[in-house]
């Protein structure tokens, strides 16, 4: 048997009214759900939304997460 692994990568957008960290965090939690052998992520994209007062109303990180193909 081989050392060399397969993987794949999706798409996760994870949101938080406090900060990028607990986005990443929201997003990989969600994922952990249904995705097995995750190793990695990415920040692809960053951005947030403001409020009616003009303040941060939340965050939102887009991350593509890593995770090992099966080799059965």
């Amino acid at each position: 048997m081989s050392d060399h692994r397969t993987y794949k990568k999706i798409e996760m957008v994870g949101s938080s009214p406090d900060s990028t960290d607990d986005a990443i965090r929201n997003a990989l939690a969600e994922c952990r759900k249904t995705v097995k052998n995750m190793d990695w992520f990415e920040v692809v994209n960053t951005r947030g939304h403001i409020d009616e007062k003009g303040e941060v109303g939340h965050f939102q990180v887009t991350i593509k997460i890593g995770f090992r193909i099966d080799q059965s």
